[in-house]
């Protein structure tokens, strides 16, 4: 499935009639439906230049699991026929900043040899394409995003910090 077909997106496990009007987004999540193309990192030095903006959502070509070399072993990596990758972004400002999923994919925010704890969990707004969303209380400074166990060697992806 392409992930400019955000509409089809949309209607996975809703009602298609519910889904025909474009939803609203809230602000910290407005540029998902214009995402902008990214190759996954297969190591950790290659996730400095699969850089993220945050507040801009991407559309991220993904590598076969075996090929991608994580600085922590993900808690669900996934298996030799699932697909994953590193990027990084960069904080600016303490707060919650949230990742955002097309997906179910597994993610790990790490920074210093440490995956983050996230501090909450959820789903995106009905008929908007996010599947998943997870919470982190961050610091300044730089991160790295893994993404492990996708079925697809495409993931739509946003990371945001919260108001």
């Amino acid at each position: 499935m392409a992930l400019s077909s955000a509409p089809a997106l949309a209607q996975m496990g809703h009602d298609a009639e519910l889904c025909k009007v474009p939803v609203e987004l809230p602000a910290p999540l407005a540029s998902w439906n214009q995402p902008i193309p990214l190759q996954a990192a297969a190591d950790r030095k290659g996730a400095a230049r699969a850089a993220l903006t945050p507040g801009q959502a991407v559309a991220m070509t993904l590598l076969p699991t075996p090929s991608v070399v994580y600085p922590l072993r993900p808690a669900k990596p996934g298996g030799t026929v699932s697909y994953g990758g590193l990027a990084s972004f960069t904080v600016k400002e303490a707060g919650t900043w949230r990742v955002a999923l097309g997906s179910g994919a597994w993610v790990d925010v790490v920074k210093d040899g440490k995956a983050m704890e996230s501090v909450a969990h959820g789903h995106g707004p009905d008929c908007s394409g996010i599947r998943k969303m997870v919470d982190y209380a961050l610091q300044p400074g730089r991160y790295t995003l893994q993404m492990a166990a996708n079925g697809e060697d495409r993931l739509a992806l946003i990371v945001t910090r919260l108001p």
